[in-house]
């Protein structure tokens, strides 16, 4: 497989580990409010994040710093993808409410 194509893959891995792991985190915080013992909720949802955040750099980098960053690249388009659309949704919330 050509080297671009894995790098495309990567980044590609990167951008789907970050929609999970932003997505949950999105998810957690709006249940915080109702759920009985916040401090428990926060903490497990860290643990299960960065676990599953973690495992999957370390598949996709398999022993190559350059798939890494390229991996990290994805995530961060995806906080920045994702935190967009949070503070959109919350304006318009804002502004209805």
């Amino acid at each position: 497989m050509p080297g671009w194509l894995i790098l495309a893959a990567a980044f590609l891995a990167g951008m789907a580990l970050g929609l999970f792991y932003f997505e949950a985190l999105w998810l957690t915080v709006r249940r915080l409010s109702d759920h009985p013992r916040p401090q428990l909720l926060m903490f497990e949802s860290l643990i299960v994040r960065l676990a599953v955040a973690l495992a999957g750099f370390s598949l996709v980098m398999a022993g190559s710093w350059e798939r890494l960053a390229v991996c990290l690249a994805g995530f961060f388009v995806m906080r920045t993808v994702i935190s967009r659309r949070v503070r959109r949704a919350m304006n318009g919330a804002a502004a209805q409410g």
